[in-house]
């Protein structure tokens, strides 16, 4: 394992910038240095967004609830970035639309109206549509809702693959020269001249890896004070995290259209239920205050009982706690600004930078919707810090996988993102006509225009190797163990895809062996 970081780093084993943090923020950050000409280098002690990153409720959106406590800047600032993200990755990305049904006894209609009017003005709109009020009684919206939910309001938000967002941030930064280091802590930064040592300590490896970096990019989530603290040396720090636990759960389908909702508690709390791979209904999300360790986080069974009780106010048909077929939790670190509810704690984001005793920033907080911003504005700070002026790019450019023009036949300039990727799916099905529909469906949102180069040589279905798992075949797994950093079984099933909800404990223990039988 150490030859391989080795390798990774070059012989001289330096670097400009070193990123600590494989979460969206980190794998941004890397992104966009990378971009700007800087040698960086990434390390994470697990797998790409093993934690908070895929625990989200994933969403691209600017926090409707936020309004009410009047973050007008963190709103708009998120709604700016909304369908910029939405165009940048469109196979990972796409349009959601959210109902609201209306409880009079909390707002009357018209602060509702008013609110959406502002969510709908507070920044341009290309093609997302604005909101409209719908009436429950006689809409397909309505026949999952109990009878009493009669009026409501439908509004567009976005839907994101929160983990794969990771993966495909950090395939930019490595395609642009940065080394991305996964299962690889690091244990200590100490300073060194007019910069920093790390030692980097890789799984498996029995030596560590000395690392000269000029910078220090701190974006460790939840351990980012531990590694201000304990492994930079920095102990004197007004900003501090708040921990909170966010937990999930996955029924089975609750809906026959293609809708979430936005639900409303009697504790003022909201929660989504959002359609989810094609045959569940994902249920979130939670705010718990946290202690303890991030990567032991679970869902405990009050959570559950939680969840359940808020959706059974408006579901006709109840959910139960045996209903769940699966739970994810995880620790947001959000900013501490003394609030004392858990839910009103600021999802904004603020960085920190400081050339004492050499150069360094730390990312403070922070949402998935923002994180390309966040990482373009960390970027230049950096840039400042070590002394030179580097123009951003990232506001106008693909993620991997996102430039579905390239593969669609039309003389437009702009096409809508879900229109260019029903004519990539199309084009797969031209060229490999062979193929199974609902395959090609999800290699298409799963890799976008980068499904051609997976298949590349493959001209009949024998090209695709041994089916492992149902519809996961051995040239896909080899893809992701050459280009997603994929390892273990886990991170194909529950992070690279979601196909452990579909597949059996046998077919999942298939996947373990093969990718054992590969050493």
């Amino acid at each position: 394992m150490s030859q391989r970081v080795n390798s990774l780093l070059g012989s001289d084993q330096a670097c400009d910038v070193l990123v600590v943090g494989g979460g969206i923020n980190g794998a941004g950050i890397a992104r966009d240095l990378a971009g700007r000409g800087w040698r960086v280098v990434l390390c994470e002690q697990d797998d790409l967004g093993a934690h908070t990153s895929s625990s989200s409720s994933k969403l691209i959106h600017g926090g409707l609830r936020y309004l009410e406590y009047r973050e007008f800047g963190l709103v708009r600032k998120a709604l700016l970035e909304r369908e910029r993200l939405l165009r940048s990755a469109p196979h990972i990305m796409w349009p959601m639309r959210f109902v609201l049904p209306h409880d009079a006894h909390m707002r009357p209609a018209w602060m509702i109206r008013m609110g959406l009017w502002l969510y709908d003005h507070l920044a341009p709109r290309r093609f997302l549509p604005g909101c409209e009020a719908v009436d429950l009684s006689r809409s397909a919206l309505g026949e999952p809702l109990q009878p009493q939910w009669q009026r409501g309001f439908v509004y567009s938000d976005g839907w994101v693959d929160d983990a794969r967002l990771v993966v495909l941030c950090a395939m930019d930064a490595s395609e642009l020269g940065a080394s991305i280091l996964t299962r690889t802590r690091c244990t200590h930064i100490t300073p060194d001249g007019d910069g920093w040592c790390a030692t980097l300590q890789s799984q498996g490896a029995r030596e560590p890896t000395i690392l000269r970096a000029r910078a220090v990019v701190n974006a460790a989530g939840p351990w980012v004070e531990r590694v201000l603290r304990d492994g930079m040396g920095v102990r004197s720090n007004p900003t501090h995290l708040r921990l909170v636990k966010g937990s999930h759960i996955v029924v089975p389908r609750c809906t026959k259209h293609d809708h979430a909702y936005i639900l409303q508690g009697e504790d003022g709390r909201i929660v989504f239920v959002i359609p989810y791979e094609q045959d569940f209904t994902l249920i979130g999300t939670t705010d718990v205050a946290f202690q303890g360790d991030p990567s032991a986080v679970r869902i405990d069974d009050d959570e559950v009982t939680y969840l359940c009780q808020t959706v059974n106010r408006y579901l006709r048909q109840a959910v139960t706690p045996q209903d769940v077929r699966w739970s994810y939790a995880g620790v947001r670190p959000l900013l501490d600004d003394a609030q004392r509810s858990a839910s009103a704690v600021t999802r904004d984001y603020r960085l920190q930078v400081s050339d004492a005793p050499a150069p360094w920033l730390t990312v403070w907080g922070g949402k998935i919707t923002t994180f390309r911003v966040l990482a373009e504005q960390a970027a230049t700070q950096v840039g400042a810090l070590l002394g030179s002026k580097r123009l951003p790019w990232t506001a106008h450019a693909w993620l991997p996988g996102g430039n579905l023009l390239e593969h669609v036949n039309t003389d437009e300039v702009w096409v809508h993102p879900q229109a260019a990727f029903a004519g990539l799916q199309a084009h797969l099905l031209r060229q490999l006509p062979w193929l199974d529909h609902a395959l090609a469906y999800r290699w298409c949102r799963a890799y976008g225009g980068r499904v051609f180069r997976m298949l590349a040589h493959v001209t009949q279905p024998e090209g695709l190797g041994r089916e492992v798992a149902p519809g996961l075949h051995e040239i896909e797994l080899s893809y992701l163990q050459r280009h997603e950093w994929a390892r273990t079984a886990e991170d194909i099933l529950w992070r690279r895809s979601k196909l452990g909800l579909h597949y059996t404990p046998s077919e999942q223990q298939a996947v373990a062996d093969w990718l054992m039988a590969q050493g």
